[in-house]
C-alpha cells in the first residue's frame, strides 16, 4: 500500500496519541513509533526520518517541544504544533521556530487533516525553492533594476530582497505580513517584475475596499443577467490576472464564504463565474494583511485550509521603526520625488529635522514620512526643510497592544460562551453546542472547565461587557 507521507507524533498524552495515531492510519498516513519525550523523539527520527511531525509543545522531562523544534528545523523536517497552552510566551516563542502549523486542543479531525495535507504541500514548494536559490550577495541585490523604488540598505530590507529574489521564479503563494504603510503592495509589485510573469497583468486588489455585496462578482465576474443590477457582463480581476499575479491586499477581510471561493482557485485553478461556467485561470497569488490571521483562525473568521495554502512562503515588511537607520536614505528620496512635482526648489533637511525624523517612533510608517515631507516642501520657504515641527507624541504601544489584542484562550472562550449563548447553552445533541462546534461532548466539556465557563446570561444593557455569573 502507498503512503501518503510517514508523520511522528510527540505527545506525552496516551489517549491523545492514540487518537492522532488511528486519525492519520485511517486517512493512509504511515505513523511512526510515538514518542512521549524529546529524547525518545531525537532517537525515532534518527531511525525513522519521518517526513514531518506532530508536536505537542508541553512535554514530560526537561526538554519541550519547542527546543524539539529547533533540531527539526536544522534537520530540515516539517512540523505543526499541537498545543492546549495557548499563553502569549509559549505562542511567542513557538513562532519564532517557524511551524507548518498550530493547533490548539481541542482539535477535529478535518483540521488535522487538512492542516497536514497543506504543511507537506508547503514543505515541498520550500524544498524546491532551496534547490532553486539564487547565489547572490546583498549588494548585487541592491543594484537589480527590479528593486528601483524599495530604498533602504538596512539588514531587515537586505534580507527581505533576497528572499523576493529567492521565490521570485517560482509561482509559490505568498502572504505578506506588515503594518499599515510600510510598503506591501511594493513588495509585491517587484515579486511580479522580478518573475516569468514580468510581461503580464499584474492586478491590486484591496479586498477591505470591496462592499461585501459585490465582492464575489468584483473578484470572480459574472454573466449579464446573473442577478438584480446585472445589465452587463462582468470580466472578475482573477481573470484580468489570467498569465500574470493578482495582489490581494487586506486578505482578512474577506468574508469567509467568499474565502471558500478562493481556496478553490489556489487548488484547482478555476474560478466559478457568477451565472456562468467554471473557467480555468493561470494566476500566481500574492495576499497581504495587517491583522493577526492566528487569532482569526481561532475565532473562525479566516479558513485555516486557505492561511496555510496561501503561507506557503510569509514575508514580513519592516516597520520604519525597526530600520531607522534607511531614514536619511527615504527622506532624500521624497525631497526629490516630490520637489519635482511641486516644482520647488528644496534639496535637503536641517540637522534638527533629521533628529527629529530619527526620534520619532512613526506608526504610520513610510506613508507617514512621505505625507510629513510632502506638507514640509509645501510650507517651505527655503531651500532646506529647517524642521519638521512638533511631532506627535508617541502613543504607548504597550497599552495599545494590551486594549486591541487577546490571547488565543481569550478567543476561544468568547467564541465558545458565543454558541453556547446561541443555542440557549444546550452542550448536547443535536443542535448543541458540541455539534456546532464539531468536538466531542467529554472534550467540550473538558475546555468548559479549563476556560471557567460557566452558565451566563448577557443582560441586554450590558451587551458589551461579557455578563454576570448566576450562583
Amino acid at each position: 500500500m502507498k503512503y501518503k507521507a510517514k508523520i511522528l507524533i510527540v505527545e506525552d498524552q496516551y489517549m491523545e496519541a492514540n487518537n492522532l495515531e488511528v486519525m492519520l492510519r485511517r486517512a493512509d498516513y504511515r505513523v511512526c513509533t510515538v514518542a512521549r519525550s524529546v529524547s525518545a523523539a531525537v532517537k525515532i527520527i534518527e531511525q525513522e526520518c519521518p517526513d514531518l511531525v506532530l508536536l505537542d509543545i508541553q512535554l514530560k522531562g526537561r526538554l519541550n517541544g519547542i527546543d524539539l523544534a529547533k533540531l527539526l528545523s536544522r534537520k530540515n523536517i516539517a512540523f505543526i504544533y499541537l498545543s492546549g497552552n495557548s499563553k502569549q510566551q509559549f505562542l511567542d516563542a513557538a513562532k519564532i521556530t517557524r511551524p507548518y502549523g498550530f493547533l490548539a486542543k481541542p482539535y477535529r479531525e478535518k483540521d488535522i487533516l487538512i492542516m497536514l495535507e497543506v504543511a507537506l504541500y508547503a514543505h515541498q514548494e520550500n524544498l524546491s525553492l532551496t534547490k532553486q536559490r539564487l547565489n547572490v550577495t546583498a549588494d548585487a541585490n541592491m543594484d537589480n533594476p527590479a528593486f528601483a523604488g524599495m530604498i533602504g540598505q538596512s539588514n531587515q530590507i537586505r534580507a527581505l530582497q533576497q528572499h523576493m529574489l529567492r521565490i521570485a521564479s517560482s509561482d509559490v503563494s505568498v502572504l505578506i505580513f506588515g503594518e499599515s504603510g510600510t510598503g506591501k503592495e511594493l513588495i509585491a509589485r517587484h515579486i511580479h517584475l522580478l518573475s516569468t510573469r514580468a510581461r503580464q497583468p499584474l492586478i491590486c486588489v484591496n479586498c477591505a475596499a470591496l462592499p461585501p455585496s459585490l465582492i464575489e462578482s468584483e473578484l470572480f465576474g459574472h454573466e449579464k443577467g446573473a442577478f438584480t443590477n446585472a445589465l452587463d457582463k462582468r470580466i472578475g480581476r482573477f481573470e484580468q490576472a489570467d498569465g500574470g499575479t493578482i495582489f490581494l491586499d487586506e486578505i482578512g477581510e474577506l468574508p469567509v464564504d467568499v474565502q471558500a471561493k478562493f481556496l478553490r482557485v489556489l487548488q484547482e485553478k478555476e474560478i466559478e463565474v457568477i451565472g456562468g461556467k467554471t473557467k480555468k485561470v493561470n494566476v500566481r497569488v500574492i495576499a497581504a494583511t495587517n491583522r493577526n490571521l492566528q487569532e482569526d483562525l481561532i475565532a473562525g473568521r479566516f479558513r485555516a485550509d486557505l492561511y496555510y495554502r496561501l503561507n506557503v512562503f510569509p514575508l514580513v515588511s519592516p516597520p520604519l521603526r525597526e530600520r531607522k537607520e534607511d531614514l536619511p536614505l527615504l527622506i532624500d528620496h521624497f525631497i526629490a520625488k516630490i520637489s519635482k512635482v511641486e516644482g520647488r526648489s528644496v534639496t535637503g533637511i536641517s540637522d534638527v529635522a533629521m533628529r527629529e525624523a530619527m526620534n520619532y517612533d512613526w506608526p504610520g510608517n513610510i506613508r507617514e514620512l512621505e505625507n510629513l515631507v510632502h506638507r514640509s516642501i509645501l510650507l517651505s520657504t527655503a531651500s532646506i526643510i529647517p524642521a519638521f515641527g512638533h511631532l506627535p507624541e508617541p502613543a504607548d504601544k504597550t497599552a495599545i497592544e494590551k486594549s486591541h489584542l487577546r490571547t488565543i484562550e481569550e478567543v476561544e472562550r468568547d467564541h465558545i460562551i458565543a454558541v453556547l449563548e446561541k443555542c440557549n447553552w444546550k452542550v448536547y445533541g443535536p443542535g448543541g453546542a458540541a455539534e456546532i462546534l464539531g468536538v466531542k461532548v467529554p472534550t467540550l466539556n473538558s475546555r468548559l472547565k479549563k476556560l471557567n465557563i460557566e452558565k451566563v446570561r448577557v443582560k441586554s444593557s450590558d451587551k458589551g461587557l461579557r455578563s454576570h455569573h448566576e450562583g
